[in-house]
């Protein structure tokens, strides 16, 4: 009898230990976070828009400009609902001339760092 406690003593300790994981990958998060790429709004992309957009899209619309792109959250929105870095690349906005590559790069790191201020 105590060989087969001993036994089954074994067998449940043996299942316990084989079951638990040291990995720390069942701690990892299910979603990447954003990358911080060195890019936000106040230094990068609020005096590109200033420099280019808002004559147009500033507190006061021009050239039947749909809404005004002075604030981070502004900008933000017109990025993820209104194609505005696709107007960018395809040289539709602005009108009065294209953005570098730089600058059209500076607004998608912005987005993929999570629209950092």
């Amino acid at each position: 009898m105590k060989n087969v406690f001993s036994i089954l003593i074994a067998v449940i300790m043996f299942s316990t230990i084989s079951c638990s994981s040291d990995s720390d990958d069942d701690l990892s998060p299910t979603t990447n976070p954003p990358q911080n790429t060195g890019v936000n709004y106040t230094s990068n992309i609020k005096p590109l828009i200033d420099g280019n957009c808002t004559s147009c899209h500033g507190t006061t619309l021009s050239n039947g400009a749909p809404m005004p792109l002075t604030t981070a959250a502004q900008v933000e929105q017109a990025i993820t609902s209104r194609n505005l870095i696709g107007r960018v690349e395809n040289g539709t906005m602005p009108p009065s001339g294209n953005l570098s590559p730089a600058q059209v790069q500076s607004i998608k790191d912005w987005q993929t760092a999570g629209f950092p201020n």
